[in-house]
């Protein structure tokens, strides 16, 4: 939630820069925006400018809105994960099986419970993997 305000304030700061930065103080406000259209060429430069500058402050607020989106991808994925762990830990394990992996193997008891876990208990697969 916290983001949203930012880039609300982002906005903001955009839309009132062209009044403030054109008025030149002379209270006519809103219509100093069409002043510059009469000089063309001169107008055509300034707005370039002023597009790039905005152009500017845009990317950085993307940033900060790409770093939230990334801070959230990362928890669903580890959430994901979480979610996967309590699946394999429900899938039923022979001991037996177990044992021959981590002997055939020559692998960690975890790994090899890993292992057969991730292929439903079917120790044939969990051996065919390891071995590729």
């Amino acid at each position: 939630g916290g983001g949203m305000a930012a880039e609300g304030d982002v906005e903001l700061e955009l839309e009132t820069e062209p009044n403030g930065s054109g008025g030149g103080g002379d209270g006519t406000g809103g219509r100093a925006v069409e002043k510059p259209r009469k000089h063309d060429s001169g107008a055509a430069d300034l707005e370039r400018v002023t597009d790039y500058a905005e152009e500017k402050e845009i990317q950085s607020s993307n940033l900060e809105t790409a770093m939230s989106v990334i801070g959230d991808r990362r928890s669903r994925e580890q959430k994901a994960k979480q979610e996967r762990e309590k699946e394999l830990a429900k899938v039923t394990i022979k001991k037996e099986d177990l044992e021959l992996i981590m002997t055939e193997m020559e692998i960690s008891r975890a790994a090899a419970e890993r292992s057969l876990r991730e292929h439903m208990g079917n120790v044939v697969e969990a051996l065919i993997t390891l071995t590729n």
